[in-house]
């Protein structure tokens, strides 16, 4: 059986640390009350759930510290050392707690190496039932990846004509009156397009942010005086990896539906706020209900919902508000995770 593509997700994730929590104390409840045991079920209850909170927790920091060498391995590489690390953690630990029970006198009835023994054949049975569900979480993911990916190139189909034909005209426009800039403006579009024939790769926060000033720069010529672009971006641009086409689409968005009706002078605005764990970049455009189909401002955001989800999980997160007459979307960004 091949398979698929495994990766280890970031695991400093309120949901996943919420629900890693939850199945932990549900395996102490089990092993708590497996048939055979007379001891004091209350008792024995409390030592089991810190003993297995304790090997959840160090295991996941372990993989959290080890996550991106891990990651780098092949996918069978990967399961194999995920369940060492697992087991070695367990033994330790076992030992650990085998040696304090005795310290505290409490009533044992195993032996060292039976007690050694049966921990790391319940760590086995968990560790095969956490690759089957890693396995087909991993499978899940891809036919996810390869729907969206479908999507985005559907999307792409829909914005790439419209603004084709714009830049066209504007190009045409400037080569009687400005041939450098008709010559800038096709180096221009041809970064967009080069960028829309990759937009399934990863970028560089600066990248993404460099392709969208080569866009609005476009957009400019073609709007003139009816846009103005305000930048309130930091010299020093943070570290950040982002899925290529993320913000573009976003602007496009606020050109179309919120710039080009306009009667009057629109004010687009792009503002990048940098906070310790993450980034966020908030975009600003006027609300014009004139002129405008419902629906205006939507046409990206599901879809570069999707794919955040897919490369962040959790940890990114796109919010969209009508305040007045302003239209606001806010992305934010997880900085990385070392």
């Amino acid at each position: 059986m091949k398979l698929p593509e495994l990766q280890i997700p970031h695991l400093y994730n309120g949901r996943f640390i919420l629900r890693t929590v939850v199945l932990t104390q549900a395996v102490a409840i089990v092993l708590t009350f497996a048939p055979g045991m007379h001891s004091d079920p209350w008792y024995r209850l409390g030592l089991i759930s810190l003993f297995v909170h304790w090997v959840m927790l160090v295991t996941t920091l372990a993989l959290s510290l080890l996550r991106d060498r891990v990651n780098r391995l092949p996918p069978l590489a990967i399961l194999a050392a995920c369940t060492v690390i697992f087991l070695a953690i367990t033994v330790l630990l076992s030992g650990i707690a085998f040696n304090w029970l005795q310290v505290q006198q409490a009533p044992l009835q195993q032996s060292f190496s039976a007690f050694m023994l049966a921990n790391i054949m319940i760590a086995l049975i968990i560790a095969v039932i956490a690759i089957q569900f890693f396995i087909m979480h991993a499978e899940r993911n891809q036919q996810v990846r390869a729907q969206s990916q479908a999507e985005l190139s559907a999307l792409q189909a829909r914005i790439e004509p419209h603004f084709l034909f714009n830049s066209l005209n504007t190009v045409a426009e400037l080569t009687q009156i400005d041939p450098n800039a008709a010559e800038q403006a096709l180096i221009n579009l041809s970064a967009l397009f080069r960028a829309a024939l990759n937009a399934g790769n990863i970028v560089s926060l600066a990248d993404e942010l460099k392709l969208s000033e080569q866009y609005l720069s476009l957009e400019q010529w073609r709007l003139s005086d009816r846009m103005n672009i305000v930048w309130e971006i930091p010299a020093q641009i943070p570290d950040v990896l982002l899925p290529a086409l993320t913000i573009q689409p976003l602007l496009e968005n606020a050109v179309r539906y919120g710039v080009e009706p306009s009667a009057d002078v629109a004010e687009l605005k792009i503002v990048l706020i940098e906070s310790r764990m993450a980034v966020s970049i908030v975009i600003t455009n006027p609300i014009c209900t004139q002129g405008v189909s419902n629906g205006g401002n939507g046409i990206a955001l599901s879809n570069i919902r999707q794919r955040l989800q897919l490369h962040f999980g959790g940890l990114a997160q796109l919010h969209t508000a009508a305040n007045g007459p302003l239209y606001r979307i806010k992305l934010v960004l997880p900085k990385r995770v070392h």
